[in-house]
């Protein structure tokens, strides 16, 4: 057991250190850097494009998920873009088919596009189809939570600032009264760009645990052998 906590000890450290920078930046970035107007309680309006804190989790879980190397960081960029479009595709496609009140159009095309994600698996092992479930997911997670635009017309909200918010038929649908509403491409944007941060973060928590891990005099006298390898006569 204790040599176990000895070999986690660096990757968890390295994980706990990023995983607080990354959710103080994304938060700063949303509520207080770029920002489209004070909402009066130390906090500030989001701009359409903002970063989601939980978004890079997803990504950066499946990171290692996928074997945490060169190739994993490959697969579930390609996973993010992937289930983002579909996403993007989907909400497009199930708002123009039935909109407000009716949710059929929604499971018609959701069910859809899960089928081409499957199917997509048949061109190769590039296509990571755990992580661009978890992609498309996290993007109708979030059109949820925004107020999903298009679907509920303005639901996005109309503008994006303190007088539309202020105004009940400008505010969107979103949570907190408004405050995230966000238009459904926005939506696409915001939580696409969320994952790849999580996957660049998934690779440098493997990089830097690396630099940081103490070596074992076995390992490196290893690697100076290798680096420096005996030439016979």
């Amino acid at each position: 057991m204790i040599g176990r906590i000895k070999a986690t000890l660096p990757l968890a450290v390295v994980i706990g250190v990023l995983a607080l920078v990354w959710t103080d930046v994304a938060l700063n970035f949303t509520f207080h850097w770029v920002t489209d107007g004070d909402l009066g309680n130390g906090l500030s309006l989001p701009s359409n494009f903002h970063l989601v804190v939980p978004a890079a989790f997803v990504a950066w879980g499946f990171f290692f998920a996928a074997g945490a190397d060169t190739a994993a960081f490959v697969k579930v960029v390609i996973a993010s873009v992937v289930g983002g479009l579909a996403a993007l595709g989907a909400m497009a496609a199930a708002s123009a088919t039935a909109d407000l009140p009716d949710f059929w159009g929604i499971a018609l095309w959701v069910g859809i596009f899960a089928t081409v994600l499957v199917l997509l698996s048949v061109l190769g092992d590039w296509h990571y189809v755990p992580a661009t479930f978890g992609a498309f997911a996290s993007v109708f997670f979030w059109w949820t939570a925004t107020g999903l635009d298009y679907w509920a017309p303005d639901g996005g909200g109309v503008g994006n600032g303190l007088e539309a918010l202020s105004d009940p038929a400008t505010a969107g649908a979103g949570a907190f009264g408004g405050v995230i509403s966000t238009p459904f491409v926005y939506v696409w944007l915001s939580i696409t760009v969320s994952l790849l941060c999580g996957c660049v973060l998934g690779l440098l928590s493997v990089k830097l645990t690396a630099l940081v891990t103490p070596r074992s005099p076995a390992e490196a006298e290893a690697e100076v052998v290798d680096k420096h390898p005996s030439h016979s006569s």
